[in-house]
């Protein structure tokens, strides 16, 4: 009884240090700067292993007779890479982009409300 109640109070103090670790990490959904700012990161991170492919599909077409048996292999499994790739990039530049205009809307609103508020503040009652 003695070590089971002892292993569960472990277990919840474990489990609190590592979400506290894990919602530092974390980036708010309302934060679209933020969001805009990960998926380009990653878009680059995606174009290099897409340039990194693109290279290894040129040295296999440059030298296919070096591969033998398993050249076709090579090939077609680089090629599905790179279509794999371009895909995540060209989704993650779509939804960079989208966050950056959903920042700059959210932005605008801001600025908007405040003049609606100099506005309604600046009415003189005669």
């Amino acid at each position: 009884m003695k070590t089971s109640t002892l292993l569960i109070a472990s277990l919840f103090v474990l489990g609190t240090f590592t979400s506290s670790a894990f919602a530092q990490n974390a980036i708010d959904n309302e934060d679209h700067f933020a969001l805009a700012e990960h998926h380009e990161n990653a878009a680059k991170e995606v174009d290099a292993k897409l340039q990194e492919h693109k290279i290894a599909l040129e040295e296999y077409e440059d030298h296919s007779s070096h591969y033998g048996r398993r050249g076709q292999d090579v090939q077609s499994h680089t090629i599905a890479n790179i279509r794999e790739y371009e895909k995540q990039l060209n989704e993650h530049l779509d939804t960079a982009n989208l966050h950056k205009r959903l920042a700059m809307e959210q932005q605008n609103n801001v600025i908007n409300k405040a003049k609606l508020n100099v506005n309604d503040d600046s009415t003189v009652i005669r």
